[in-house]
């Protein structure tokens, strides 16, 4: 009797296996203070530094503020943090580099307790540093817009408190929106992660102005208020899907449900409640899977870029 061949395995998912950024490489590349100082300059100033009064290239470091640089004409002081996420900071741009690194490299995230625990933190300050960094990621993805084919579906996230509502009336529960552009082959592209004010038409209308390219083909459930997106001159394909696995997995809507599965499993494997925050750092992480050995220097820019964020305006951004 002929042996049966061994069935050929599996090809691995090129994004699911990927090196990524080790831990010895970014040890080796970022792991000391001057390192984390020269990475910072270069981001900020990748054609060099120029002194903004007098036009000079020649700056000299402060032997007593390492960060500090004055200009050899006009003696004019540029600070190398300020103006960036990192303005007023106390902590070392090394821990900083650390903390990108983790948030970027970690699958599922990571909370501010165990963020604090890698880096040597009290608390309240990885809670800080961990909300200033996930709104630099939210700052940068505002920019990008959904186009071409993208699935749209409704969801809330959050659950009941002891004795309240129960389900989508709940009174701790958060609307949101979950987006993804799929690509010709059927891929997923790009998502956004929204949290809204209710699932009415206006709010609907108001999110498509914000985050889709006019003339996009928009797939949903079918739910009243995604009408909405037809007035932003998109085009609007409803599909009656019905509830269980079977409306789940239907081929216009499987990538907006498939993203959606994995932000719950996420949020509820590392976070204790939910906070809009969150939606970003898996928003950014996923919008950058194809390449996660580069999303540390990515999160880096984008912290360059960021406006300082001081205290009292993230504690009112969150609350």
């Amino acid at each position: 009797m002929a042996s049966k061949e061994p069935a050929s395995p599996m090809p691995k998912n090129r994004v699911q296996f990927q090196k990524g950024l080790s831990l010895a490489r970014f040890l080796q590349d970022y792991g000391t203070e001057p390192q984390c100082e020269q990475a910072l300059f270069h981001a900020r100033w990748p054609d060099g530094l120029s002194c903004t009064r007098c036009g000079s290239a020649r700056f000299c470091r402060l032997s007593t503020r390492r960060t500090t640089f004055q200009c050899n004409r006009c003696k004019r002081q540029i600070s190398l943090l300020a103006g960036t996420l990192f303005q007023a900071t106390k902590l070392p741009v090394a821990t900083w580099f650390l903390a990108m690194y983790l948030l970027s490299q970690t699958k599922n995230g990571i909370s501010a307790l165990q963020l604090g625990r890698q880096l040597g933190l009290d608390d309240n300050t990885a809670w800080l540093l961990k909300h200033k960094l996930m709104q630099a990621m939210r700052e940068r993805d505002r920019a990008y817009r959904l186009g071409g084919t993208v699935q749209v579906d409704d969801a809330y996230l959050g659950g009941e408190n002891p004795g309240g509502k129960r389900g989508r009336g709940s009174e701790n529960k958060t609307p949101m929106l979950v987006a993804v552009q799929v690509s010709d082959g059927g891929q997923p592209v790009r998502a956004k992660l929204s949290v809204v004010d209710g699932f009415r038409k206006d709010v609907v209308e108001q999110w498509a102005g914000q985050n889709l390219e006019r003339g996009s083909v928009v797939h949903t459930d079918g739910l009243g208020c995604f009408r909405g997106v037809e007035a932003t001159g998109c085009e609007h394909k409803p599909r009656v899907t019905g509830g269980g696995k079977a409306g789940c997995e239907m081929p216009g809507l499987l990538w907006v449900n498939t993203i959606l599965g994995n932000v719950k499993r996420s949020l509820d494997g590392t976070y204790h409640h939910f906070e809009a925050h969150y939606l970003a750092e898996f928003q950014y992480r996923f919008n950058r899977r194809y390449d996660l050995a580069a999303m540390l220097p990515r999160l880096l820019q984008a912290a360059v870029t960021a406006l300082p964020l001081p205290r009292p305006i993230l504690l009112s951004s969150v609350a």
